[in-house]
């Protein structure tokens, strides 16, 4: 199974590079799959790679949904 997590983008960076932000803990990934992404951006990102951009609604939503599945686990 492959989890691929809404995250939004805090910086862009050159070389199709970009810094994201996913509940406090960032990374930087990749945009070469992706066209027009900006800052506070939210993307699905999937081992190290931005795949598409997301509606801030549809992350929000999502990670929502994570925090509660954590939560119910705990």
């Amino acid at each position: 199974m492959c989890l691929a997590l809404p995250a939004r983008v805090v910086e862009i960076l050159p070389a199709d590079l970009a810094r994201v932000d996913l509940d406090g803990v960032t990374r930087e990934i990749s945009l070469a799959l992706v066209d027009d992404v900006a800052v506070d951006d939210y993307v699905i990102v999937h081992v190290g790679y931005a795949l598409s951009r997301l509606d801030p609604e549809q992350a929000a939503a999502t990670l929502a949904l994570f925090k509660a599945s954590a939560q119910a686990v705990a």
